[in-house]
């Protein structure tokens, strides 16, 4: 592991396999929290903690007792419980501290627990074969990316309220478009080679 291999993670991460334009993971939170700027980058910073937690916390766990006791057929399970258990974290923490913020992410901030971006990018650590230190780096630039894909359909989301949108086009049908558009637009960085 050098530091070239992590600036690989982090540049593919964020750009050419996001979880949520490449991968498709985690698109009811895109959906539904990008309507307004505020709210998306409260919850990109909610995501950003926990992915990062998440692959510090599941990455041990997963080689220092499911791979030694043979149970790693338990693994979904048990990193659904991590989840769960940052993500009450999260609530607890958001909910004293910005009150405002906890009350407008809604409902959508307990679905941070079964957004399946965050376990997606816990079994794709195991899967990969990372180190710790490659998982903690791929799960901050997962939440980056979601973050970065996120603030970026809110923002066009806010314009097209003010723009004149055909009325059967409004609301869910063209957030569903621009995101298809602006997947086309991050698959132009699959072209490039990181070497």
């Amino acid at each position: 592991m050098n530091i070239d291999s992590l600036f690989v993670i982090v540049i593919s991460t964020i750009f050419i396999n996001n979880f949520v334009l490449s991968r498709f993971l985690g698109l009811c939170p895109f959906l539904g929290v990008s309507r307004n700027l505020n709210s998306a980058f409260g919850m990109g910073m909610a995501v950003i903690f926990v992915m990062t937690i998440a692959s510090f916390v599941t990455w041990p766990i997963y080689q220092l007792v499911l791979v030694p006791y043979g149970i790693t057929y338990l693994r979904t399970i048990v990193f659904i419980l991590v989840i769960a258990s940052l993500v009450q974290f999260v609530e607890m923490v958001m909910n004293k501290t910005v009150p405002a913020l906890y009350q407008a992410l809604g409902i959508f901030l307990p679905l941070i627990t079964t957004n399946c971006a965050i376990l997606g990018v816990a079994i794709l650590n195991i899967e990969d074969e990372l180190t710790l230190i490659e998982s903690l780096v791929q799960g901050l630039s997962a939440g980056i990316g979601f973050t970065l894909a996120l603030v970026l359909m809110a923002g066009i989301r806010e314009r097209l309220e003010l723009g004149q949108v055909p009325e059967s086009l409004r609301g869910v049908p063209i957030a569903l478009v621009c995101a298809g558009l602006m997947s086309i637009a991050f698959l132009g960085f699959a072209g490039f080679s990181i070497k």
